[in-house]
Formats: C-alpha cells, sequence, structure tokens
C-alpha cells in the first residue's frame, strides 16, 4: 500500500493471530504496551514522547512500524513525526479510516 494511502481496511493482524476479533483501540493499546512495556492503565493524556525511557527515537519508529503493519496503512512522514502522544495517535490514525 502506498506511503499515505487512506483506505479503509478489515480486520487488524491482532486479531487473525489470536483468534478472535480485537477491537482497533484493543490492538492500538497493544502495540503501546508491547512498544513500550507499560501498562494499559499508562495509557492516557499523559502518555508522551520520552515519557518513558522506552519511547526514544529508536523506540518511535519501532511503535510506527507496529501500527502500521497492524494496522495496514502506511503513515506520512509529517503525520510521523507529529505523532507525540497516545492521544495525538488517535486522531493520526483517523486520517487512515482507523477508528478507535
Amino acid at each position: 500500500m502506498p506511503r499515505g494511502d487512506t483506505r479503509s481496511h478489515g480486520p487488524n493482524r491482532f486479531s487473525s493471530e489470536i483468534g478472535f476479533q480485537m477491537t482497533n483501540r484493543d490492538t492500538y493499546d497493544k502495540v503501546f504496551m508491547d512498544s513500550f512495556s507499560v501498562p494499559r492503565d499508562a495509557l492516557n493524556a499523559e502518555f508522551v514522547y520520552q515519557c518513558v525511557p522506552a519511547w526514544d527515537s529508536v523506540g518511535h519508529m519501532g511503535m510506527i512500524a507496529a501500527l502500521e503493519e497492524a494496522f495496514d496503512i502506511m503513515m506520512d512522514t509529517e503525520d510521523i513525526i507529529e505523532f507525540g502522544s497516545y492521544t495525538i495517535g488517535v486522531e493520526k490514525l483517523k486520517k487512515y479510516g482507523v477508528e478507535l
């Protein structure tokens, strides 16, 4: 899929791996929890870039790659750069047809 493609898509990658339908929010949260080794209750408006040591530039790109794979999207460079918090990410994903 070309970078910036905004087509809607079906079930996310994690749903097929575990055998039942996860919501997009569950998948989004799982990517954050797996990428940054944090519990779900840490994911809120205060969860921002560099709030935990794992969310450095390398961790950021790993998280973006995991989101792109999970939702079968390719984010624009500008969106990747602006993706500076858990809540901003929710808004960015809407651009790609991912409703949380």
